[in-house]
């Protein structure tokens, strides 16, 4: 998630001083998606998992993961290219808080894909990690884009659910981090 809509100057997005672009994402969008999941492990390794950024691709369908800048914690800068056959969406994410082993917040910030989004790891005892998954995007397309996030929302939340089920699984089974 870069720092600003228009990738700006370079392949790697946005100058690193588009402050006031970044504040603009930040802010909460109307298309809200959350989902959760109980993993049996500790959340140390949970988190580490989560943001293990180049290894989301194995439990995010369709997509590859990569950091643009930074050691993938606060003021990174992450890639995520969905492709579904010829089409791909890029999504930007400026890493704005990184709290291990409980919170990372992230701020979508390309030219599509806009909004913060967190990832928080809740310790349940020793070896069980609650994983909510919260987005808040901002929707294209003005009205018509308020008036499709109702048909569009529940395919996000089976989305993001199936996802963090094979994540879990993957933790679970050793695969993850």
């Amino acid at each position: 998630m870069s720092a600003g809509g228009d990738p700006g100057p370079g392949p790697d997005g946005p100058a690193a001083g588009d402050d006031a672009d970044l504040r603009a994402a930040a802010r909460p969008g109307a298309g809200e998606v959350t989902a959760t999941v109980i993993v049996a492990a500790p959340a140390s390794r949970v988190f580490a998992a989560l943001t293990a950024w180049e290894r989301q691709g194995e439990w995010i369908p369709f997509t590859r993961v990569r950091l643009i800048e930074g050691d993938g914690g606060e003021g990174s800068l992450v890639e995520a290219i969905t492709r579904v056959g010829p089409a791909a969406l890029r999504d930007e994410m400026r890493v704005v808080r990184f709290d291990a082993p409980y919170e990372v917040r992230v701020v979508h910030c390309g030219r599509l894909l806009r909004g913060p989004g967190v990832l928080r790891c809740t310790p349940m005892g020793r070896d069980r990690t609650q994983v909510v998954w919260h987005e808040w995007f901002h929707l294209p397309g003005g009205v018509a884009g308020r008036v499709a996030w109702p048909v569009l929302w529940p395919g996000s939340k089976v989305g993001l659910t199936q996802a963090l089920r094979r994540f879990a699984r993957l933790v679970e089974g050793g695969r993850l981090p």
